[in-house]
């Protein structure tokens, strides 16, 4: 009978217990999440769609982590420094990265995913598959190949719903596999994504924009934009940034890259269309939030 007592009592403290915290985080002033008080890799049980865009220096590489709370990795800049980014944003007992998107294999978007691959569960690989000899891209094909992961070609328009968002595949709309073009940006993978009334459109290195804008006005306009090739002059045109019309628009950039980027053209057109223009070698990582109506940074 003590016992069952002696239980019952200590049942109850944890609960005032419980209480306690649950008051103490929830009061002004005690800004976080309960769950932080616990795990400080905690991540937000809100159902918004987050938008990561890392300062990796002279590179891309980007994180969308979805409504449901599954991580879309899209490229990972030019060395390992993209592993110590997902480590700032995803909790430390979360080690699988569903979804990686290789837009192209040049090695400011892929050296970084070698590491990925080594140290996370991916469950998949989306990507072109075309043809190019460098060591890491051997290598990269080799640890997909090694690990089992299961690869979606982009090769035609497409769509893929993932975590409460979509995602349509604009380009390529022919096959890279196992072909060698004459221009590796524009085998770019383009896509855009879609979370209720919100959209974004990331384009990774393509040139050819103005073979975008055959697409309708509507498939085109977003509220972010990931700017095309670190914002330089040949995937900006004037025309194309105007069709998209951003809120805000992301430039994945070095500082004092030896290539000028961004272009000064190519922060004029941003500006005449009345966008917040964010470069992460100004402001770091830029971390965008929807609640599915309407973007919000957040700072």
């Amino acid at each position: 009978m003590f016992t069952k007592n002696y239980k019952k009592l200590l049942a109850a403290a944890l609960i005032i217990v419980a209480l306690a915290v649950i008051r103490f985080y929830q009061a002004p002033g005690n800004s976080g999440a309960v769950l932080n008080a616990f795990d400080i890799n905690a991540t937000s049980t809100s159902n918004n769609l987050k938008l990561v865009f890392f300062d990796v220096g002279q590179g891309d590489s980007s994180l969308i982590i979805t409504p449901d709370g599954e991580d879309i990795l899209v490229d990972g800049g030019p060395d390992n420094k993209v592993v110590q980014k997902l480590g700032e944003y995803l909790p430390y007992s979360d080690r699988k990265i569903e979804y990686i998107i290789l837009t192209h294999p040049h090695a400011d978007h892929l050296t970084g995913l070698l590491e990925v691959l080594k140290r996370y569960e991916v469950g998949k690989i989306i990507m072109t598959r075309v043809v190019h000899t460098t060591n890491d891209y051997q290598e990269f094909l080799r640890l997909i190949k090694e690990k089992n992961i299961p690869v979606l070609i982009i090769d035609k328009q497409q769509g893929l719903a993932i975590g409460g968002i979509n995602l349509d595949f604009l380009e390529p709309e022919k096959s890279f596999f196992e072909a060698r073009p004459d221009n590796l940006n524009n085998s770019s993978i383009v896509f855009k994504l879609d979370f209720v009334s919100t959209t974004a459109l990331y384009t990774g290195d393509f040139e050819n924009e103005e073979d975008l804008l055959l697409y309708s006005l509507t498939t085109l306009a977003a509220n972010v934009l990931k700017v095309g090739h670190h914002g330089s002059t040949n995937a900006n045109d004037e025309d194309f940034i105007k069709a998209v019309d951003p809120e805000f628009a992301i430039i994945s950039v070095g500082k004092d890259n030896k290539f000028g980027h961004p272009h000064y053209r190519t922060l004029h057109y941003l500006q005449e269309t009345g966008a917040e223009i964010f470069r992460t070698d100004e402001s770091g990582d830029v971390v965008i939030i929807s609640d599915g109506q309407k973007y919000r940074l957040d700072r």
